[in-house]
Protein backbone atom coordinates (compact mmCIF):
# COMPACT_ATOMS: atom_id res chain seq x y z
CA UNK A 1 0.00 0.00 0.00
CA UNK A 2 1.42 3.61 -1.20
CA UNK A 3 1.07 6.11 1.57
CA UNK A 4 2.73 8.86 -0.32
CA UNK A 5 2.93 10.71 -3.58
CA UNK A 6 6.33 10.79 -4.87
CA UNK A 7 8.18 13.50 -7.13
CA UNK A 8 10.15 12.46 -10.10
CA UNK A 9 13.28 15.09 -9.50
CA UNK A 10 15.19 16.04 -12.74
CA UNK A 11 18.97 15.32 -12.34
CA UNK A 12 21.48 18.08 -13.76
CA UNK A 13 23.76 16.74 -16.13
CA UNK A 14 27.10 17.03 -14.54
CA UNK A 15 26.10 16.50 -11.00
CA UNK A 16 27.66 18.47 -8.19
CA UNK A 17 30.87 17.10 -6.98
CA UNK A 18 33.07 17.13 -4.38
CA UNK A 19 35.70 19.86 -6.32
CA UNK A 20 33.05 21.89 -7.23
CA UNK A 21 32.63 25.68 -5.13
CA UNK A 22 28.82 26.67 -4.46
CA UNK A 23 27.72 30.06 -3.46
CA UNK A 24 24.30 29.52 -1.69
CA UNK A 25 21.83 32.81 -1.42
CA UNK A 26 18.55 33.24 -0.15
CA UNK A 27 15.91 32.66 2.57
CA UNK A 28 16.69 30.93 5.58
CA UNK A 29 15.22 27.53 4.54
CA UNK A 30 18.46 27.71 1.58
CA UNK A 31 20.64 27.57 5.03
CA UNK A 32 19.72 24.34 5.80
CA UNK A 33 21.00 22.93 2.16
CA UNK A 34 24.14 25.40 2.63
CA UNK A 35 24.88 24.45 5.87
CA UNK A 36 24.72 20.57 5.32
CA UNK A 37 26.92 21.34 2.68
CA UNK A 38 29.48 23.24 4.75
CA UNK A 39 29.21 20.64 7.39
CA UNK A 40 30.29 17.85 4.78
CA UNK A 41 33.27 20.05 3.83
CA UNK A 42 31.71 21.09 0.25
CA UNK A 43 32.97 24.42 -0.80
CA UNK A 44 30.38 26.47 0.08
CA UNK A 45 30.23 30.62 0.57
CA UNK A 46 26.24 31.25 2.04
CA UNK A 47 24.40 34.63 1.76
CA UNK A 48 26.94 37.42 1.67
CA UNK A 49 24.29 39.73 2.57
CA UNK A 50 22.60 37.76 5.06
CA UNK A 51 19.10 36.00 4.56
CA UNK A 52 17.10 37.54 1.75
CA UNK A 53 13.52 36.39 1.00
CA UNK A 54 12.32 38.19 -2.00
CA UNK A 55 13.44 38.05 -5.64
CA UNK A 56 14.60 41.75 -6.38
CA UNK A 57 16.46 41.39 -2.97
CA UNK A 58 18.58 38.49 -4.29
CA UNK A 59 18.68 39.56 -7.43
CA UNK A 60 20.38 43.38 -6.14
CA UNK A 61 22.51 41.49 -3.88
CA UNK A 62 23.81 39.05 -6.44
CA UNK A 63 24.45 42.39 -9.08
CA UNK A 64 26.86 44.47 -6.04
CA UNK A 65 29.20 40.64 -6.38
CA UNK A 66 29.24 41.01 -9.65
CA UNK A 67 30.42 44.11 -9.68
CA UNK A 68 32.65 44.43 -6.16
CA UNK A 69 30.16 46.78 -4.75
CA UNK A 70 31.52 48.94 -1.76
CA UNK A 71 29.60 50.35 0.74
CA UNK A 72 29.78 53.87 2.82
CA UNK A 73 28.83 55.59 5.33
CA UNK A 74 25.94 56.63 2.45
CA UNK A 75 24.71 53.36 2.85
CA UNK A 76 24.19 53.16 6.61
CA UNK A 77 21.33 54.48 8.60
CA UNK A 78 21.61 55.05 12.44
CA UNK A 79 18.16 52.89 13.94
CA UNK A 80 17.92 51.33 17.17
CA UNK A 81 20.67 52.38 18.47
CA UNK A 82 22.55 50.75 15.87
CA UNK A 83 23.73 51.32 12.01
CA UNK A 84 22.10 49.67 9.88
CA UNK A 85 21.68 48.64 5.85
CA UNK A 86 18.52 48.38 3.97
CA UNK A 87 20.21 45.84 1.69
CA UNK A 88 22.00 43.87 4.57
CA UNK A 89 20.44 41.39 7.02
CA UNK A 90 20.42 42.41 10.37
CA UNK A 91 23.39 40.15 11.44
CA UNK A 92 25.66 42.94 9.99
CA UNK A 93 24.38 46.06 11.67
CA UNK A 94 26.25 47.11 14.47
CA UNK A 95 27.39 50.47 17.07
CA UNK A 96 30.69 50.80 15.00
CA UNK A 97 29.98 52.31 12.17
CA UNK A 98 33.40 52.03 10.74
CA UNK A 99 33.35 48.17 11.72
CA UNK A 100 30.02 47.51 10.01
CA UNK A 101 31.25 49.14 6.60
CA UNK A 102 34.03 47.25 7.20
CA UNK A 103 32.68 43.37 7.68
CA UNK A 104 30.24 44.58 4.53
CA UNK A 105 32.68 44.69 2.50
CA UNK A 106 34.96 42.11 3.32
CA UNK A 107 31.89 39.55 2.67
CA UNK A 108 31.52 41.71 -0.72
CA UNK A 109 35.33 41.16 -1.63
CA UNK A 110 35.01 37.88 -0.24
CA UNK A 111 31.51 37.11 -2.84
CA UNK A 112 33.15 38.85 -5.83
CA UNK A 113 36.18 36.68 -5.56
CA UNK A 114 34.09 33.23 -4.79
CA UNK A 115 31.25 34.04 -7.63
CA UNK A 116 34.13 34.04 -10.15
CA UNK A 117 35.25 30.53 -9.87
CA UNK A 118 32.08 29.50 -8.55
CA UNK A 119 30.64 26.29 -10.19
CA UNK A 120 27.37 26.28 -8.67
CA UNK A 121 24.66 28.75 -7.19
CA UNK A 122 21.27 27.49 -4.67
CA UNK A 123 19.03 30.19 -4.71
CA UNK A 124 15.96 29.81 -2.15
CA UNK A 125 13.48 32.32 -2.80
CA UNK A 126 10.93 32.82 0.34
CA UNK A 127 8.18 35.33 -0.53
CA UNK A 128 6.99 37.54 -3.26
CA UNK A 129 5.83 40.18 -1.18
CA UNK A 130 8.80 43.39 -0.73
CA UNK A 131 8.80 46.01 0.86
CA UNK A 132 9.70 49.57 -0.53
CA UNK A 133 10.80 52.35 1.80
CA UNK A 134 8.36 55.73 0.48
CA UNK A 135 10.64 58.34 0.85
CA UNK A 136 13.23 57.00 -1.52
CA UNK A 137 11.33 54.59 -3.19
CA UNK A 138 13.56 52.02 -2.95
CA UNK A 139 13.09 48.20 -2.18
CA UNK A 140 14.86 47.00 0.78
CA UNK A 141 16.18 43.33 1.64
CA UNK A 142 14.76 43.93 5.48
CA UNK A 143 13.12 46.60 7.18
CA UNK A 144 14.61 46.29 10.47
CA UNK A 145 11.89 46.87 12.78
CA UNK A 146 11.18 50.58 11.47
CA UNK A 147 8.17 51.89 11.51
CA UNK A 148 5.71 50.38 9.01
CA UNK A 149 4.60 53.47 7.78
CA UNK A 150 7.87 53.91 6.04
CA UNK A 151 7.29 51.20 3.33
CA UNK A 152 4.44 50.31 0.85
CA UNK A 153 4.16 46.34 1.20
CA UNK A 154 3.32 44.92 -2.14
CA UNK A 155 3.36 41.42 -3.88
CA UNK A 156 5.27 41.28 -7.26
CA UNK A 157 3.42 39.47 -10.38
CA UNK A 158 5.22 37.02 -12.36
CA UNK A 159 6.41 39.17 -15.22
CA UNK A 160 8.15 41.42 -12.68
CA UNK A 161 9.90 38.38 -10.67
CA UNK A 162 10.78 36.70 -13.98
CA UNK A 163 12.03 40.03 -15.71
CA UNK A 164 14.50 40.75 -12.53
CA UNK A 165 15.70 37.36 -12.23
CA UNK A 166 16.55 36.92 -15.71
CA UNK A 167 18.60 40.46 -16.26
CA UNK A 168 20.54 39.00 -13.02
CA UNK A 169 21.32 35.51 -14.70
CA UNK A 170 22.54 37.12 -17.87
CA UNK A 171 25.17 39.24 -15.64
CA UNK A 172 25.71 35.83 -13.72
CA UNK A 173 26.70 34.19 -17.04
CA UNK A 174 28.70 36.54 -18.40
CA UNK A 175 30.99 36.78 -15.57
CA UNK A 176 31.15 33.42 -15.27
CA UNK A 177 30.30 31.47 -18.14
CA UNK A 178 30.72 27.84 -16.29
CA UNK A 179 27.89 28.97 -13.46
CA UNK A 180 24.78 26.58 -13.05
CA UNK A 181 22.32 28.00 -10.96
CA UNK A 182 19.50 25.28 -8.63
CA UNK A 183 16.41 27.76 -7.76
CA UNK A 184 14.52 26.32 -5.19
CA UNK A 185 11.09 27.61 -3.32
CA UNK A 186 11.23 27.92 0.38
CA UNK A 187 8.78 25.74 2.25
CA UNK A 188 9.02 27.99 5.49
CA UNK A 189 5.36 29.66 5.91
CA UNK A 190 4.84 33.22 5.77
CA UNK A 191 1.87 33.30 7.71
CA UNK A 192 1.97 37.10 8.65
CA UNK A 193 1.40 37.23 5.25
CA UNK A 194 -2.00 35.32 5.47
CA UNK A 195 -2.28 32.19 4.94
CA UNK A 196 -4.18 32.80 1.28
CA UNK A 197 -1.57 35.61 0.75
CA UNK A 198 1.48 33.19 1.03
CA UNK A 199 0.01 30.34 -1.42
CA UNK A 200 -0.51 32.77 -3.82
CA UNK A 201 3.17 34.23 -3.10
CA UNK A 202 4.77 30.82 -3.31
CA UNK A 203 2.84 30.21 -6.58
CA UNK A 204 4.17 33.03 -8.18
CA UNK A 205 7.38 31.83 -7.16
CA UNK A 206 7.11 28.82 -8.65
CA UNK A 207 6.00 29.59 -12.01
CA UNK A 208 8.61 32.61 -12.22
CA UNK A 209 11.36 29.85 -11.53
CA UNK A 210 10.16 27.44 -14.10
CA UNK A 211 9.85 30.50 -16.70
CA UNK A 212 13.64 30.68 -15.96
CA UNK A 213 14.67 26.95 -15.70
CA UNK A 214 12.77 26.81 -19.09
CA UNK A 215 14.94 29.23 -21.05
CA UNK A 216 18.06 29.05 -19.55
CA UNK A 217 19.96 25.36 -20.18
CA UNK A 218 21.98 26.30 -16.95
CA UNK A 219 19.32 26.92 -14.50
CA UNK A 220 17.28 23.93 -12.48
CA UNK A 221 14.40 23.66 -10.09
CA UNK A 222 14.97 20.90 -7.29
CA UNK A 223 11.30 21.26 -5.41
CA UNK A 224 11.86 21.65 -1.89
CA UNK A 225 8.74 23.28 -1.47
CA UNK A 226 6.59 20.61 -3.36
CA UNK A 227 8.37 18.05 -1.26
CA UNK A 228 7.59 19.27 2.30
CA UNK A 229 4.26 20.56 1.28
CA UNK A 230 2.91 17.54 -1.37
CA UNK A 231 4.57 14.63 -0.38
CA UNK A 232 5.37 15.13 3.64
CA UNK A 233 1.81 16.71 3.95
CA UNK A 234 1.95 16.91 7.68
CA UNK A 235 2.19 18.96 10.45
CA UNK A 236 4.32 16.28 12.36
CA UNK A 237 6.64 17.55 10.04
CA UNK A 238 6.52 21.56 11.40
CA UNK A 239 7.86 23.16 14.23
CA UNK A 240 5.79 24.27 17.15
CA UNK A 241 5.33 27.11 15.25
CA UNK A 242 3.81 25.36 12.83
CA UNK A 243 5.81 27.49 10.10
CA UNK A 244 9.43 26.14 9.85
CA UNK A 245 9.96 22.79 8.77
CA UNK A 246 11.39 20.55 11.72
CA UNK A 247 14.59 18.63 11.36
CA UNK A 248 12.76 15.06 10.48
CA UNK A 249 11.26 17.43 6.91
CA UNK A 250 14.80 19.41 6.69
CA UNK A 251 16.59 15.62 6.40
CA UNK A 252 14.69 14.52 4.03
CA UNK A 253 14.96 17.78 1.76
CA UNK A 254 18.73 17.06 1.79
CA UNK A 255 18.63 13.55 0.98
CA UNK A 256 16.34 13.84 -1.69
CA UNK A 257 19.03 16.58 -2.96
CA UNK A 258 21.60 14.54 -2.11
CA UNK A 259 20.25 11.23 -4.32
CA UNK A 260 19.32 13.52 -7.13
CA UNK A 261 22.15 16.31 -7.50
CA UNK A 262 25.27 15.03 -6.25
CA UNK A 263 27.41 12.57 -8.10
CA UNK A 264 27.50 8.87 -6.83
CA UNK A 265 31.38 9.15 -5.79
CA UNK A 266 30.94 11.77 -4.04
CA UNK A 267 27.82 10.54 -1.84
CA UNK A 268 30.36 7.82 -0.60
CA UNK A 269 32.67 10.01 0.32
CA UNK A 270 30.03 12.30 2.15
CA UNK A 271 28.97 8.80 4.11
CA UNK A 272 32.75 8.52 4.88
CA UNK A 273 32.83 11.96 6.55
CA UNK A 274 29.53 11.70 8.46
CA UNK A 275 31.53 9.19 10.47
CA UNK A 276 34.75 11.36 10.99
CA UNK A 277 32.40 14.71 11.25
CA UNK A 278 30.63 12.32 14.31
CA UNK A 279 33.66 11.48 16.15
CA UNK A 280 35.01 15.06 16.16
CA UNK A 281 31.74 16.09 17.23
CA UNK A 282 31.85 13.40 20.67
CA UNK A 283 32.18 15.36 23.50
CA UNK A 284 34.50 12.74 26.04
CA UNK A 285 33.48 12.25 29.91
CA UNK A 286 37.68 11.04 30.32
CA UNK A 287 39.35 13.13 28.10
CA UNK A 288 42.76 12.12 29.53
CA UNK A 289 42.29 8.30 29.54
CA UNK A 290 44.21 5.72 27.35
CA UNK A 291 41.45 5.00 25.54
CA UNK A 292 40.12 8.28 24.36
CA UNK A 293 43.93 8.83 23.34
CA UNK A 294 43.15 5.34 21.49
CA UNK A 295 40.58 6.95 19.98
CA UNK A 296 41.75 10.19 18.72
CA UNK A 297 44.99 8.08 17.41
CA UNK A 298 42.59 5.71 15.08
CA UNK A 299 40.46 8.60 14.12
CA UNK A 300 43.70 10.46 12.96
CA UNK A 301 44.76 7.06 10.97
CA UNK A 302 41.60 7.34 9.08
CA UNK A 303 41.48 10.80 8.24
CA UNK A 304 45.26 10.55 7.24
CA UNK A 305 44.07 7.49 4.77
CA UNK A 306 40.92 9.56 3.52
CA UNK A 307 43.13 12.85 2.49
CA UNK A 308 45.78 10.74 0.60
CA UNK A 309 42.64 9.96 -1.98
CA UNK A 310 40.73 13.22 -1.30
CA UNK A 311 43.15 16.11 -0.67
CA UNK A 312 40.88 19.01 -2.01
CA UNK A 313 38.39 17.92 1.26
CA UNK A 314 39.81 20.41 3.94
CA UNK A 315 39.74 18.34 7.25
CA UNK A 316 42.40 20.63 9.12
CA UNK A 317 40.22 21.58 11.83
CA UNK A 318 39.64 17.79 12.63
CA UNK A 319 43.09 16.89 11.93
CA UNK A 320 44.42 19.73 14.81
CA UNK A 321 42.01 17.96 17.22
CA UNK A 322 42.21 14.34 16.28
CA UNK A 323 46.17 15.13 17.01
CA UNK A 324 45.91 16.48 20.33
Amino acid sequence: MQFMLDIRISSPEPLIAYTDTILVVGSCFTEHIGGRLARLKFSVLQNPHGILFDPLSVAKSLESYIENKQYNADDLIMLNEVWQSWQHHSAFSGVDQEKVIQKMNASQQAAHQFLKQADWMIITLGSSFFYQLLDQAMPVANCHRAPASWFQKRMLDIDETVIALDRCIERLFQFNPRLKVIFTVSPVRHIRDGVIENNRSKARLIESVHQLADKHKQVYYFPAYELVIDVLRDYRFYDIDLVHPNYAATEYVFSKFSDSYIEPESRKLMDDLKEIITAFNHKPFQPSTQAHRQFLTNYLKKIQQFKQKNPHVDLSEEIRYFSS
